[in-house]
């Protein structure tokens, strides 16, 4: 697979604590110059980015990030003042003690919730599938299937653990037609991006990509 062609399945990412504005600039222009799927950025600087570059770039921004244990009332706010600064897509993180408390009716209904806070912007929905077992996965897929959500993508890049082929491979066997797959989350290599994009992940998650193909 082209390089270039990788990256177009990219959401650029930056989301360290003490990303500058300079660092976020940066990120943008290598995203143009690219031709990224999207930048993934703090909340804190979607308008910004948006003043800035217009319709350049698509904006990624993520909601109850990265624990997800923000109330729905304030994961709502949140999408909805995303949009309202410029945001094309939102990545929410779900309610990952309520999983463990087999509260499945309640993070479908939650991811519902934020889904009509988006106004038809994309919706990925993050599970963080390096603190679930294969049972909550499956579920996860099912609630992320039944709300509508345009993705299910597997970490946040914060957890103990990544994206691995294995989930995906379980992801594409129980989520529904509608629904893609974005796997973030300790991918490094290009060989690596390739590999998961052949699996059946529509988008990959990184901070890498842009700067592999500089080095290359």
């Amino acid at each position: 697979m082209d390089k270039r062609e990788i990256l177009r399945h990219v959401d650029h990412t930056l989301l360290k604590a003490y990303a500058s504005w300079e660092d976020i600039v940066e990120l943008c222009d290598d995203a143009i110059l690219y031709q990224t799927a999207s930048v993934c950025v703090p909340p804190s600087y979607v308008r910004r980015i948006h003043d800035t570059y217009g319709d350049e770039l698509k904006i990624c921004t993520v909601i109850g990030f990265p624990l997800g244990y923000h109330t729905t009332e304030i994961k709502t706010a949140e999408a909805a003042q995303a949009v309202r600064d410029g945001a094309d897509e939102i990545d929410m993180v779900i309610n990952i003690g309520d999983v463990k408390s087999r509260l499945y009716e309640k993070v479908e209904e939650e991811i519902c919730a934020v889904r009509e806070a988006c106004d038809g912007r994309i919706l990925k929905v993050i599970i963080e599938t390096c603190y679930l077992t294969e049972e909550e996965k499956i579920a996860m897929c099912h609630a992320v299937t039944n709300a509508k959500a345009d993705y299910i993508k597997t970490s946040t890049g914060f957890g103990t653990g990544g994206a691995t082929l294995e989930d995906v491979r379980l992801m594409k066997q129980h989520i529904g037609p509608d629904v893609r797959i974005k796997a973030a989350g300790g991918i490094a290599t290009m060989e690596e991006m390739e590999a998961f994009l052949k699996e059946g992940c529509d988008r990959i998650g990184t901070s890498r990509a842009v700067s592999l193909l500089k080095e290359s």
